[in-house]
């Protein structure tokens, strides 16, 4: 049995890089994910940021054992002011309009700096402000836009070049293309300040300050009370069996863990077979989201996956420390019951750990809103299942199917199996073939015992460190 390398996939070859430079230092897995994190948040700013929210799980190789980390944005208003409405901006997909909700009216608690510091004060070995400095450097140096992120910030420009985010992403008056470097100076004296004070800035120093004296001025809910009300929760990582491993993955919305559960073992499937039994076990919602996610193993064989987003991002900025804000209570599609000031938000988000009787097999995360549960299931069924190496298994052509009450949807990447496609056709599905590959198919990161992968959708890398490096 082969173990799990020392490795970390994520979907910015920057923040892969800062997360390896941490493990290589002699760092531990969550170590290496706090600096990935921070890392994306310089290096992948139209996916998440610090005025985001996240979860992360941990594995112990030692106790055998996860844990959940909730980090993800609180509903504000525990000082009695009432939620303004937000605003509302129109996206286009693939010539398709959607609304979305946007402004001071959409912003939640933002929980990734809180689950940052929680995720090193339980699992870290390095000093704090040794995890500051890849994301410090990337600052100072500005970091590119890949083609994917350029295409999402293209896609979102309604929304992305509101207030403050015009000066960032479209300076000359145009939304930056690839190889653009996005204008966030106020990244600098941020992350200067978090190596030195810790992400306590975010709720009881002058971030804070900043950012409840912006929500005052837009008619935002935010206020202290919220800030100080504040944090990361941990729990024990809910174990779901699956044809000899267990998932460990927190209950998200769409229910990942269930999904992959349910879908049969795909092994010698045929192909109308098997793409009846994945159509039928995703069909679910549609909405749209824009996250990141980071996977690392360490040499002890530990594990840390941590998701975090913005959702669409508000439009509003902290722009002395070049901050964009979250717009969690504008995603429609998070919204299941009333929001009660200091209750969390609900979340696609589903990082996840993969082990049997020998330990980890694998550790993943997804970026993609309802995407996400498609890209996770087809990636480790790829693995689980097919035997692939994670590579593969990643890149490998995705469904996302979507039910309505008039019928359903399949859309199909390239390459799809088109015996599949002919016998999902034949069972009523509305097949829509994609021309190119997309981002739309959601990402993923996994680290397996048969290497590292970080989908090419997004621009991913992934980095294998020496064992020699611990």
């Amino acid at each position: 049995m082969s173990r799990v390398p020392a490795a970390v996939a994520a979907h910015h070859p920057a923040t892969a890089a800062a997360g390896a430079e941490v493990l290589a230092d002699g760092g531990s897995a969550a170590d290496a994910a706090v600096a990935a994190g921070l890392a994306a948040c310089v290096a992948e700013t139209t996916m998440t940021g610090l005025g985001g929210g996240g979860h992360a799980i941990h594995w112990d190789a030692t106790a055998g054992s996860a844990q959940t980390l909730d980090c993800f944005v609180a509903v504000p208003g525990l000082d009695g002011t009432a939620q303004p409405d937000p605003v509302e901006v129109v996206i286009t997909f693939e010539a398709e309009p959607v609304p979305y909700l946007v402004g001071a009216g959409a912003v939640g608690v933002p929980g990734l700096p809180a689950g940052l510091h929680a995720l090193w004060l339980r699992y870290g070995r390095l000093p704090w402000s040794r995890l500051v400095e890849p994301a410090l450097a990337l600052a100072r140096a500005g970091v590119a836009l890949p083609p994917s992120h350029a295409r999402v910030l293209a896609m979102l420009e309604p929304a992305m070049t509101l207030n403050e985010g015009a000066a960032a992403y479209a300076p000359g008056g145009r939304p930056l293309g690839a190889g653009g470097v996005p204008v966030l100076p106020g990244l600098v004296p941020l992350l200067e300040l978090l190596r030195g004070e810790g992400p306590r800035v975010f709720y009881k120093g002058p971030v804070a300050d900043a950012l409840v004296a912006l929500m005052a001025e837009r008619g935002g809910s935010l206020g202290r009370a919220d800030l100080d009300a504040y944090e990361a929760r941990w729990a024990d990582a809910p174990r779901t069996p699956r044809a000899g491993v267990d998932l460990l993955a927190r209950r998200d919305l769409a229910g990942m863990t269930a999904t992959l559960a349910r879908l049969p073992v795909l092994t010698g499937l045929d192909a109308a077979a098997r793409a009846r039994a994945v159509a039928g076990a995703l069909a679910g919602g549609d909405a749209h989201g824009h996250t990141t996610n980071v996977g690392v193993v360490d040499p002890h064989g530990n594990a840390c996956a941590l998701t975090s987003t913005l959702g669409l991002g508000s439009g509003d900025w902290l722009a002395d420390y070049g901050v964009h804000l979250n717009s969690m209570l504008g995603e429609r599609d998070l919204l299941r019951g009333p929001l009660v000031p200091g209750a969390r938000m609900g979340s696609m988000v589903v990082p996840t750990v993969v082990a049997d009787d020998d330990g980890l097999v694998a550790v993943a995360g997804g970026a993609g809103g309802a995407r996400i549960r498609s890209a996770m299931v087809q990636s480790l069924a790829g693995v689980l299942d097919d035997g692939l190496d994670p590579s593969a298994a990643v890149e490998r052509p995705r469904l996302h199917a979507v039910a309505g009450p008039a019928g359903g949807v399949v859309h199909a990447e390239p390459g799809s199996d088109e015996a599949g496609l002919a016998a999902l056709a034949a069972d009523g599905w509305d097949v829509r073939r994609w021309r190119t590959r997309h981002h739309y198919f959601g990402g993923v990161s996994l680290v397996g015992r048969d290497g590292a992968a970080a989908d090419s959708r997004r621009d991913g890398a992934a980095v294998t460190v020496p064992a020699a490096a611990d």
